[in-house]
């Protein structure tokens, strides 16, 4: 087992370039720039010319995700890297929190433990906007999150000394006032990026190391060091409850089902327990998905295990959200089951009684995220929040329609959808809003129960989407199904394979917009 430690540690220093001290700096500088922005003049001089004579042979045009590496006789900063951030009328934030990422994966390469960055340096004055806060943020978040590989199960490395464990990132800006901005946006960034990333070590976890009782000690041990409440429900308590949509699901294994359920609340002197939630977040945890009865077919079968993704992005969020202090109340549910195949699975033409009491026919046992879901959202209903958000990784039908690019994002409130898609927006983590009206719900209606678990291959984000509806009663809810963009087995210059822990950052920046429109900011 490997046994590497990996920090990144984040500061933001008022400094001219040219007096950098770093193992690697790294200048953002736009495509096609006919000359080098007056601010990088002196930096040019010092190098001994390097990144003129590069531009002039056309070896670099600045391309997004572009990058070339220089070796100037500056005993200061030894190598000097520019990375592309493509045409200066298409920037995006998400632009600089990649080329953040790429600039943090290339110095482990390198070995490079001090790293310097000015990929904001061409944005002049007015930087994004006079936004000098999101410009930090966005760095910081690209710079954590980057830098993540799983590794909890590789041996360790043959040539230690390649091995960059405690790195050390700094956001460089000669302007105080500029430089007081961007780290107040890296403040905030760190802690996103950080909630990313623990929410994909968790979910990168196999499933001999993961079932529902672990996932609910690493709720409770999470919550022990950040300061929430946390109760985990075990199956004779699901029993009472009136939990039979998840019991179901967890039925064929040894390891029984659990409902998580977390607390954080940031509103003082309110009303103590009892009181209504701002916000109850839902997410799915399937440990291991191998389909039950209804089996799938064994190619990609290991990929299952991230079937937990939208709980671990909950855990995620809700630890992120104890430290950026939000004054919110925010409720967060689990329900967690290993969905296998045995004597005691249940079974296609079962009619499962759910805790919200409508009846579910059973047609197809890999259909079994909506069935803990509905068990969730109703129990999450019950509670009267002022709204409800669930992430799933609910259905292949979504990968279909939107790959791996963006999420389904469906709901029953025309304004919380856009509140999300502007999350959406400001975190990078795409989604694509979704239909689901009572024309899809007409296809999971049963004539054995009140509904059936599955309607066929034709809209079938919709139609789960549709399902998951009838359980939320009046909340105004949103539903967000990450199934493409949960993991991926591509690399990318900006990101490792695994996990992505996507809807994290995208949830916090929801809740974050959420407090400001509360206090009238």
């Amino acid at each position: 087992m490997a046994v590497l430690n990996k920090t990144t540690r984040l500061s933001v220093t008022q400094q001219d370039l040219g007096r950098v001290k770093a193992d690697l700096l790294v200048v953002g500088l736009f495509q096609s720039a006919p000359k080098i922005p007056k601010n990088l003049l002196n930096l040019n001089q010092i190098s001994g010319n390097l990144i003129q004579n590069l531009l002039n042979l056309r070896d670099f045009q600045g391309k997004l995700h572009e990058n070339s590496l220089l070796y100037p006789q500056k005993p200061s900063f030894p190598r000097l890297m520019l990375i592309g951030l493509g045409e200066e009328k298409s920037l995006q934030l998400n632009h600089l929190r990649q080329t953040a990422a790429l600039a943090v994966r290339a110095a482990e390469k390198l070995a490079a433990p001090r790293v310097a960055l000015a990929l904001h340096a061409p944005l002049g004055e007015s930087g994004w906007g006079g936004q000098w806060e999101r410009v930090g943020q966005a760095i910081a978040e690209g710079a954590i999150v980057g830098r993540y590989d799983y590794q909890e199960f590789l041996s360790p490395p043959k040539d230690r000394k390649r091995v960059v464990e405690g790195m050390e990132v700094l956001l460089i800006d000669r302007r105080s006032g500029v430089a007081s901005k961007l780290a107040a946006g890296v403040r905030v960034g760190r802690v996103l990026g950080e909630a990313q990333n623990r929410a994909r070590a968790i979910d990168n976890r196999p499933g001999n190391e993961i079932n529902p009782a672990e996932l609910g000690r690493q709720a409770q041990r999470l919550a022990r060091r950040y300061g929430l409440r946390c109760r985990v429900y075990d199956e004779r308590r699901l029993a009472q409850m009136g939990m039979n949509a998840l019991l179901a699901v967890g039925s064929g294994s040894a390891a029984k089902p659990r409902l998580i359920e977390l607390e954080y609340r940031g509103r003082r002197g309110r009303g103590g327990r009892g009181r209504r939630p701002d916000v109850v977040l839902v997410g799915k945890a399937i440990t291991f998905d191998s389909g039950g009865i209804s089996i799938k077919p064994s190619q990609n079968m290991e990929t299952m295990k991230y079937d937990k993704s939208g709980g671990c992005d909950v855990l995620g969020v809700l630890t992120g959200l104890a430290e950026l202090r939000l004054p919110l109340d925010v409720a967060g549910l689990i329900p967690a089951a290993e969905n296998l195949p045995s004597g005691t699975s249940y079974r296609p033409g079962d009619i499962v009684r759910t805790y919200g009491g409508k009846t579910v026919e059973i047609q197809n046992t890999d259909a079994e995220g909506r069935l803990i879901l509905c068990d969730a959202l109703a129990y999450a209903a019950a509670k009267r929040p002022g709204a409800i958000v669930d992430l799933a990784t609910l259905t292949g039908a979504c990968a279909v329609a939107l790959g791996e690019h963006h999420a389904g994002l469906f709901g029953n409130r025309e304004d919380l959808r856009k509140e999300l898609e502007e999350a959406a927006a400001r975190s990078g983590e795409a989604v694509w809003a979704m239909p689901s009206g009572s024309e899809y719900l007409e296809q999971m209606k049963s004539k054995m129960a009140d509904l059936k678990n599955t309607g066929g291959r034709e809209g079938g984000a919709c139609t789960a989407a549709a399902f998951l509806q009838e359980f939320v009663g009046q909340a105004a809810w949103a539903h967000l199904d990450i199934a493409a963009v949960a993991d991926s087995d591509k690399e990318k210059p900006y990101r490792g394979v695994g996990a992505t822990g996507f809807g994290v950052r995208l949830i916090l920046e929801w809740l974050r917009a959420r407090r400001k429109r509360a206090q009238g900011e």
